[in-house]
């Protein structure tokens, strides 16, 4: 078989529960999400699929490499701000290998269409990091339909140049992926490719395409504090479902679907509107509705439909299996961290031991997941869950089993020993507090 084209989809902070595959409720217009439920009735939805970090851009730094964020600079920031522009140091450094690097080594042409959130130029940017096309804002978030990031500044490029397009932000990205999917898919086109569809969708500023008023009040401060609502966080996460509905019906016309592995997921657990039951907890916490989020495959050569896994995996294990399927060259001096799980795609039923890790800067958080259990550490405090029978994180059972707790917590410290240690001057930038809002 041919190699596969690869579409790599990518949400911002969606959760557990917001999609209707995953137990989310129908809004007040119907089925949120019928484009992402139908490719996950047509493939493979994994269940205990994780983040590799509660919040944006440690998380992408982990998607590009295919190794934990913690080996680069860039990654200990939780998450990069927009203060940080024209710095030398927080960013993708150009010379680090990457997932589309590695791809275009290996004969595939790369782009991205969405949030880059690495770094900004001249010193970092997408164009440098191996993706030939770019088309998208540099920053965290924007707002979508001023463009701007939060300091005010407009935050839209094509390449890297400035940018200005009048439109709603999803809908502008969704339509420069379709007419990417075509231009690949026209008669003598054999090259395979690589499209990362990274949307800010639907992290704030809460607007849907029927809010442009709103776009004035948030274009210099889009944390929103004062708005949004569950059924306008709906409707924003309904704009990118059709918009995945298109790319999928140009692959369909163009011949490609079929040898196509589309991947969903997203960067982190959900915000103040998201459904992430039954978890507890979201962005910024290693609870599992921090990091636990939709996962789901695509590939009809390959996949069989209506599958289902409870494969423990995390973000950089889609970026192995990508540079598996695509035949690309790991490059020695920067081995994977990330495992392959082409083989699950292939078998569904089959599960592989696969141990995980994450740490955080914000309330020293730190987190094991191994078989059923669960190692966590918040604010100093100790806890050991089975999240298989426990997905709720309520039944701490670290004084019944003391030696199980023990054996997770020195294979942690052990871990946390193999990578470099937070750097002093590492920001954690939270855009709200429980003075905006109470606790979850």
């Amino acid at each position: 078989m041919n190699r596969p084209n690869i579409v790599f989809i990518v949400a911002d902070d969606l959760g557990f529960a917001d999609l209707g595959c995953y137990g989310g409720r129908d809004a007040e217009f119907g089925p949120v999400s019928p484009c992402i439920d139908q490719l996950a009735a047509n493939g493979l939805r994994l269940t205990e699929g994780y983040a590799n970090s509660p919040v944006c851009s440690p998380t992408r730094f982990a998607l590009m490499t295919a190794r934990y964020q913690y080996r680069l600079r860039g990654g200990a920031d939780e998450p990069i701000s927009s203060k940080s522009k024209g710095s030398t140091i927080l960013g993708l450094p150009p010379e680090h290998p990457t997932l589309p690097s590695l791809l275009k080594d290996a004969g595939y042409h790369t782009a991205l269409i969405g949030k880059w959130h690495l770094g900004y130029p001249p010193s970092f940017g997408p164009l440098r990091s191996g993706y030939e096309e770019f088309f998208g804002p540099m920053s965290g978030g924007v707002d979508y339909f001023t463009h701007c990031s939060n300091n005010g500044s407009h935050d839209l490029y094509l390449g890297e140049a400035e940018h200005r397009e009048e439109g709603y932000l999803t809908d502008l990205l969704s339509k420069r992926a379709v007419d990417y999917v075509r231009r690949m898919g026209k008669p003598g086109q054999s090259q395979p490719f690589f499209l990362s569809l990274h949307y800010t969708a639907p992290h704030w500023p809460w607007e849907t395409r029927d809010d442009s008023e709103v776009a004035e009040a948030t274009k210099s401060n889009i944390f929103h504090l004062d708005g949004g609502n569950i059924h306008t966080y709906q409707r924003m996460i309904h704009h990118m479902d059709e918009g995945i509905g298109w790319v999928v019906e140009a692959l369909r016309e163009t011949g490609q679907l079929d040898n196509t592995l589309i991947v969903f997921t997203s960067d982190n657990g959900g915000e103040r509107f998201s459904d992430n039951w039954p978890l507890v907890g979201g962005k910024m916490d290693l609870t599992e509705g921090g990091i636990r989020v939709p996962w789901i495959a695509h590939w009809p050569a390959v996949i069989p439909p209506d599958s289902v896994s409870a494969q423990h995996c995390m973000t950089m294990d889609w970026s192995a299996t990508m540079l598996e399927l695509g035949q690309a060259q790991v490059a020695s001096t920067h081995p994977l961290d990330g495992i392959s799980i082409s083989a699950v795609l292939r078998n569904p039923s089959l599960i592989f031991h696969r141990p995980m890790y994450w740490r955080m800067n914000h309330r020293s958080q730190r987190a094991m997941r191994e078989g059923p259990w669960k190692y966590l550490r918040v604010d100093g405090n100790d806890y050991l869950f089975n999240v298989v029978s426990d997905a709720r994180e309520r039944a701490n059972l670290a004084q019944r089993q003391p030696e199980r707790l023990a054996a997770m917590r020195r294979a942690w410290e052990e871990w946390e020993a193999s990578i470099p240690p937070i750097p002093v001057d590492a920001a954690i930038s939270l855009g709200y507090s429980y003075k905006d809002m109470p606790q979850r």
